[in-house]
């Protein structure tokens, strides 16, 4: 991804310090000036590695696109667009490609109506577990630094059993607030464990190497 950000000019035999003041190199410490050129070494050396990566990961699903649009052909049938995941194996089952395509959810203003039926749920139940489902439920709708309520959370309060009339209204009007409001392609590898049934990723993100 190319920077478009506006750089300023910087003279020859200046550096800019963090301040935005123009500073003579013969006035910088020997250390500092290290310190700076070691930073800057390995920043270039990751915006190469990041664009490597990224070519892979478009080289990646542009392969798998294909494999899947002639495999189809072999049968005379025709795939529409390009949501759906692929798990491709190689023959001698040690390998394994899967491209996963996972939407991203938000929710509405139906959100808040749920929580105020949820609420009316928890203080009309005088007895049992009300104290522990407040809990769970005031757990579901935290926040985080952003603002934003996490969607697990949410939906895992649907997976609770309890059958009552304003609760299952309340799901309802959780699933109604749901928002698809994007999609992230993921390709993942894996190698299998032996000759076991487990499989080991094959990690790209550098802090699992």
């Amino acid at each position: 991804m190319t920077d478009t950000t506006v750089q300023p000019h910087i003279p020859e035999g200046y550096l800019m310090n963090a301040a935005g003041h123009l500073v003579p190199v013969s006035t910088i410490k020997d250390i500092d000036m290290a310190r700076n050129d070691l930073v800057l070494e390995f920043v270039a050396r990751a915006e190469q590695l990041q664009e490597k990566m990224r070519d892979f990961k478009l080289s990646a699903l542009g392969d798998v696109q294909a494999f899947v649009e002639l495999s189809a052909e072999k049968y005379d049938v025709q795939i529409g667009g390009r949501k759906g995941n692929v798990q491709l194996t190689s023959f001698d089952g040690k390998y394994r490609l899967t491209r996963s395509i996972q939407d991203q959810l938000s929710f509405d203003e139906r959100l808040k109506a749920a929580k105020a039926l949820i609420d009316n749920c928890i203080h009309r139940w005088a007895q049992g577990s009300a104290e522990e489902i407040k809990a769970l439920v005031e757990h579901a709708f935290q926040v985080d630094k952003e603002g934003n309520i996490s969607t697990a959370r949410v939906l895992g309060l649907r997976r609770l059993d309890i059958q009552d009339d304003e609760w299952q209204k309340a799901m309802q009007a959780i699933a109604d607030s749901i928002q698809v409001t994007g999609s992230q392609t993921y390709i993942r590898l894996h190698k299998r464990v032996g000759e076991s049934d487990q499989w080991q990723a094959i990690p790209l993100d550098m802090a699992k190497l």
